[in-house]
C-alpha cells in the first residue's frame, strides 16, 4: 500500500512560507517506456502532415508521473516530506528492431520543511 504521506514537489529551491530544516540528499526516478513499432510509424505521418499525436503524449505523461513517483518514494525512504529543485529530463533511446524507447529522468532535493 503507497505511503499516504503528502510530499510536495517543486521546481523552485524553496517553498514560500515553509522554512527548509534539513536537506536530506539527492533524490530521483526513471521511466523507460517502449512506444511500439504501429505507434511511432502512424506518429511519423502525423509529424509528415501536421497534428499532435496523442499516443506519444500519453506514453510521456506516464513516463513522466512514473519517474516523480520514483522520486517522491525515495525521498520518502530519506524521512523528507518535499522535493525541490526537480528536473525533469527526456531522452529518446533508438533500438535496433527500428523502434523507440521513451526515457524520463526526474532528480531534485529531499528537503524537511517546517
Amino acid at each position: 500500500m503507497a505511503d499516504p504521506t503528502p510530499v510536495l514537489v517543486t521546481t523552485t529551491h524553496s517553498i514560500e512560507g515553509r522554512r527548509i530544516v534539513a536537506y536530506k540528499g539527492l533524490v530521483g526516478g526513471d521511466a523507460i517506456l517502449g512506444a511500439n513499432m504501429f505507434r511511432d510509424f502512424f506518429a511519423g505521418i502525423r509529424d509528415i502532415l501536421g497534428g499532435r499525436s496523442g499516443s506519444y503524449e500519453k506514453v510521456l505523461r506516464k513516463a513522466k508521473q512514473e519517474a516523480i513517483d520514483d522520486m517522491i518514494e525515495q525521498a520518502r525512504e530519506f524521512g523528507a516530506n518535499a522535493v525541490v529543485g526537480v528536473d525533469l529530463d527526456y531522452e529518446t533511446i533508438q533500438i535496433q528492431e527500428g523502434g523507440s524507447m521513451l526515457m524520463v529522468s526526474a532528480s531534485g532535493t529531499a528537503v524537511v520543511l517546517e
